[in-house]
């Protein structure tokens, strides 16, 4: 699982470090690249095998059904396996400008995926995480958490 929050550099062809504690995760799991797509400010980065089940579940949606269409056309279609060359990764460009990626970037671990954030996107965000963090945790005890 990937879990914590690091800086990086993100260089002029798009190149960025995968921290040592993601790249076990990739390694324990036999996975030499990753999928990753637009989420709003911010990138997701999947574990290939993760993403594969997701596109599975995805595939079930109707055609006809105009959230599924917007899942697809926005989500899926961003999605792009980018792999893992000397523990780093390229970001494709479009993706960069979609997250608005600039030189210093946040990696973000959640689990079943990680987050790329541009760092002064990540901090604003974080600010108003950290906010409203009592709040939602009042919900957690509902999911045995």
């Amino acid at each position: 699982m990937f879990r914590g929050r690091s800086i990086h550099i993100l260089d002029g062809k798009g190149r960025v470090a995968i921290p040592a504690r993601f790249k076990e995760v990739l390694s324990t799991r036999g996975e030499d690249s990753l999928v990753i797509t637009n989420e709003g400010n911010t990138l997701w980065a999947f574990c290939k095998a993760d993403w594969t089940i997701l596109e599975e579940k995805a595939g079930k949606l109707s055609q006809f059904d105009k959230s599924g269409v917007v899942f697809l056309r926005y989500f899926i279609s961003g999605a792009e396996e980018c792999k893992l060359k000397n523990n780093r990764i390229t970001i494709p460009k479009k993706l960069r400008d979609d997250a608005g990626l600039k030189k210093e970037v946040v990696l973000v671990g959640e689990l079943k995926r990680f987050e790329i954030w541009d760092k002064d996107k990540w901090d604003e965000e974080f600010e108003r995480v950290k906010t409203s963090f009592a709040d939602a945790a009042e919900s957690l005890p509902e999911l045995s958490i």
